[in-house]
């Protein structure tokens, strides 16, 4: 089965190509990171009307890149939530015409559940059942995973997501959009341990037997940021120094959230995926996690970490394998919670 994913949930538009015998045969992306740079973050107008002109020259172009035809494709994936509504819509409608004029079934993908699967496109693939941390921009969450649609939300974050928290804190810092890699970029030349920032909601110990709590707040973390550079000179230095102990404090919350959720759930796999998982020293701190505690660690390369039309394609190829596929109307979910995701097959 070949299957064309396309993903416009923001402020990326991303085109792949996905062969259920031959992987991956091609897949583009096209940022907007520059459009939206003086605005200090995505304005959703903007993003909708830049994947209406990105999105056909990037599927003609993967298209073209794997030698494929319309008559070769088996069915198509969009991302139909959650995300920007606008930016969602222009996918979904693309996605659905193509399906419709190709006479092939098409599916709507959970952009989160893209992320989650994510990992399955590298030669060492998880197996499930396993635990996963997605960590994004809007989206903080812990989840048991059993099967293809069987999610258990374990935790998430109660305010603030962690990629919101480190755009945020970047923004204070005068570091720019985004945020994450801005921060990480400072971080290298800082001081982790100049600011001993807190670590929210990681001091509810077990108690009488119960586990303690794996729901997330960053909000504190980025309060205490304000509180740190009130009055004082921004210099080069100071920032760094900010930076590497904000980033600091926030991989520690997440890998000592990672392994209570192990300890609850006894699985001995950890997969980590969405933006946030390109952080290199996340990415390190959960390798020694796994080490410590004897458990494996996924991660999609970095290039799938953000964004891309590879997950959706993916995700949309195991979904229309199952014989799921969408009516003649669609529309996008601005907001859904990856346990609501409906698995039963059309």
């Amino acid at each position: 089965m070949r299957v064309l994913g396309i993903e416009t949930s923001c402020d990326d538009t991303g085109i792949a190509l996905y062969d259920s015998e031959d992987g991956l045969l091609a897949h583009r992306l096209f940022s907007q990171t520059e459009l939206h740079l003086d605005y200090g973050g995505v304005v959703p107008e903007l993003a909708s009307r830049d994947h209406i002109r990105k999105a056909l020259p990037l599927i003609r172009r993967v298209m073209q890149e794997a030698n494929t035809t319309p008559e070769q494709i088996h069915g198509i994936a969009y991302t139909s939530g959650p995300g920007l509504a606008g930016a969602l819509l222009v996918g979904a409608a693309l996605g659905r015409s193509l399906a419709y004029a190709w006479n092939v079934p098409a599916v709507g993908v959970h952009h989160m559940e893209g992320h989650l699967l994510s990992p399955m496109l590298e030669p060492d693939p998880p197996a499930f059942p396993f635990t996963a941390l997605l960590v994004s921009g809007g989206h903080t969450l812990l989840a048991d995973v059993q099967a293809l649609g069987q999610y258990t939300i374990l935790g998430e974050s109660m305010d603030d997501a962690v990629g919101e928290a480190f755009d945020k804190t970047a923004k204070l810092l005068g570091l720019g959009y985004p945020g994450g890699p801005a921060i990480a970029k400072a971080a290298v030349s800082g001081n982790p341990k100049q600011f001993r920032f807190p670590r929210p909601m990681t001091q509810r110990r077990k108690t009488q037997g119960e586990h303690p709590g794996l729901d997330f707040s960053f909000s504190g973390l980025k309060t205490a940021v304000v509180t740190a550079i009130r009055n004082q000179s921004l210099t080069s230095q100071f920032i760094a120094n900010v930076a590497a102990s904000f980033e600091e404090a926030a991989v520690d919350v997440l890998a000592i959230k990672c392994e209570w959720a192990l300890e609850r759930t006894g699985a001995k796999q950890l997969v980590v995926a969405g933006g946030v998982s390109a952080n290199l020293k996340l990415r390190a701190r959960l390798k020694q996690l796994s080490e410590k505690i004897r458990v494996r660690v996924y991660f999609p390369r970095l290039e799938f970490a953000t964004d891309n039309g590879a997950m959706i394609a993916y995700a949309g190829y195991l979904r229309l394998a199952k014989g799921q596929h969408e009516p003649l109307s669609f529309g996008a979910r601005a907001r859904w919670r990856i346990e609501d995701i409906d698995t039963a097959t059309a």
